[in-house]
């Protein structure tokens, strides 16, 4: 890798601000002459992620990351030092001068370097093709047919091909080589365009480089069948690294602890002009490990939008199941066949509302796959046992048993091994889950008094916390001088309004402790108690179910 020179270096650090690099990843509150968010690093419900614009300096005072904005681009998109002041030194305008220590590293940077001008001035082509000759009219028409406005086509940068050698002309016209039009995916070895009378979407990555091009076919004459073509896959360019619209979502992802995923380039820029921004396409292709790096940057929280086709392709769950081995929490939307979100953006949004967990799809699909109820049963319990417990598990348990009609005897083996052996495992996943259950059930009682009474019909062995045991006696009328208890409370206030939690949330999630309660006694329970158990976890159910 070449050496940065370090005057270079030092001009990067003199220009930087670390304000604006970190506000593109997280929300920030000003607080004197400092801001506070939540920390990107680690998983938090009150902030503790402080940024300093006086000294240039961040600091969170939860997991103890802390630095420059150099440190931070490092951390946040997992670059070396080199890296980060390349990406700073673009941010902020500095050219950079590098140490000739290494001529062939020094050359295949520059070559590089070319390479990403080319695929710039190709994109600026094809903008004007498209908005500013007659060529470009049949694309602008499938556009505005597609309810896409210029404004924000040309906020994708989205362009026309004329094809023949035009492009390959110009950009010889401008000192650029045919081997650089073929490296760069522009040009064939006919000396012709690679792209030829089509609709163009730039393919950048994160950080907004154009690294190459979907192409949509618009002409019933079009040579190729295939209605989508891509650059051909060079250094540059690899569509299983690409996740289309990354550039402009980063923020919103990070911001709102979501990503959004869909299929097709128009589902995201239909999305984002009705003012949906979290989300990005995967171009047609199921997750692969490449993608979610980049997504594990800025969220652990996945939220996959196919129509009910594609959400059962293997391909597809291979990819689901990769983001769950990798812990992302994945939920699933899956859209009516023959429609995408660009056909109604605000009928996607309400569909957004009411995911299912993977495992619960999952569950679903293979009952519907299965040519009989034994051979269903077989499929679902090898799954489920291999997947650890959690709330997720235990939804799809019970989908499990209202499908298959279980009897409670067999209901059991659905469980993890673990479980089935010595009880439910409680892994650090549940017990977070089981944790923020807890405390928001609390603040719903905090803020709604009419809940006393649910909160009076739990005893303190429905709470894992001794200080939730605690707080639960102070809110039913304890007495109490205990420090941690009244803080955690005023807290409980804030986290009330934080989370919108309103009487009939707090009320479902007091079922919810109900349910948990009753599930471990079951686990547990004597035969002559069992039925009694059951019928209650039942009752309990029912009640949850009127929520929904």
């Amino acid at each position: 890798m070449p050496r940065i020179k370090d005057s270079s270096v030092e001009a990067v650090k003199s220009a930087m601000e670390i304000l604006p690099v970190v506000e593109d990843c997280v929300q920030l509150r000003k607080a004197g002459g400092t801001y506070k968010g939540l920390c990107p690093f680690h998983q938090e419900r009150t902030p503790s992620f402080i940024v300093t614009p006086a000294r240039g300096s961040f600091k969170c005072f939860g997991c103890g990351e802390g630095g420059d904005a150099i440190s931070f681009v490092q951390r946040m998109d997992n670059l070396d030092f080199v890296t980060a002041i390349e990406v700073l030194a673009k941010r902020f305008g500095v050219e950079l001068e590098y140490e000739e220590s290494n001529p062939e590293a020094d050359r295949e940077r520059r070559r590089r370097e070319r390479l990403l001008q080319l695929l710039e001035r190709a994109t600026v082509f094809y903008e004007r093709i498209l908005w500013d000759s007659e060529q470009g009219k049949l694309a602008r028409d499938y556009l505005a047919s597609r309810g896409l406005g210029e404004e924000i086509a040309r906020k994708f940068r989205l362009g026309y091909a004329p094809g023949g050698p035009t492009l390959t002309r110009l950009a010889q016209q401008q000192e650029f080589t045919q081997d650089e039009l073929l490296a760069a995916g522009l040009g064939n070895r006919r000396g012709n365009d690679y792209f030829n009378r089509r609709l163009l979407f730039p393919l950048a990555d994160a950080r907004g480089q154009v690294r190459g091009f979907q192409a949509r076919k618009l002409h019933d004459d079009d040579a190729l069948q295939a209605k989508y073509v891509n650059s051909p896959e060079s250094a540059l360019f690899k569509k299983g690294e690409m996740l289309y619209g990354l550039d402009g979502a980063r923020q919103p992802m990070a911001k709102q602890d979501r990503a959004v995923i869909v299929e097709g380039n128009t589902d995201v820029i239909a999305l984002r002009q009705a003012g949906f921004e979290p989300v990005v396409a995967s171009m047609g292709t199921a997750l692969t490990e490449a993608q979610l790096r980049e997504l594990n940057r800025l969220t652990k929280r996945l939220f996959l939008c196919f129509d009910s086709d594609a959400a059962g392709q293997e391909a597809t769950l291979r990819g689901m199941e990769l983001a769950v081995k990798q812990g992302f929490e994945v939920q699933v939307v899956a859209l009516p066949k023959g429609t995408d979100p660009a056909d109604d953006p605000d009928a996607f949004q309400r569909e957004l509302a009411r995911p299912v967990g993977y495992l619960v799809h999952r569950v679903r699909l293979l009952h519907q796959k299965a040519p009989d109820q034994q051979s269903a049963y077989t499929e679902i319990r090898s799954f489920l046992n291999a997947h650890t417990d959690s709330p997720e598990h235990q939804e799809a348990r019970r989908l499990a048993t209202d499908l298959l009609d279980l009897p409670p005897e067999t209901q059991v083996a659905l469980a993890p091994a673990s479980g089935r052996r010595r009880g439910v495992a409680i892994t650090p996943r549940l017990l977070e889950a089981g944790q923020r259950l807890e405390r928001s059930a609390l603040a719903g009682v905090a803020v709604n008094e009419n809940l006393q009474r649910f909160l009076e019909g739990l005893t303190p062995e429905h709470f894992d916390s001794e200080l939730h045991r605690r707080v639960r006696a102070h809110l039913l009328g304890e007495k109490t001088d205990d420090e941690d208890v009244l803080s955690l409370v005023d807290e409980l206030h804030a986290l009330a309004g934080l989370e919108e939690i309103d009487e009939q949330t707090a009320e479902q999630m007091l079922l919810r402790l109900r349910e948990r309660r009753l599930q471990r006694q079951l686990q547990d329970a004597k035969p002559d108690h069992f039925l009694e158990l059951q019928q209650r976890l039942a009752e309990v159910r029912d009640a949850i179910r009127e929520f929904a």
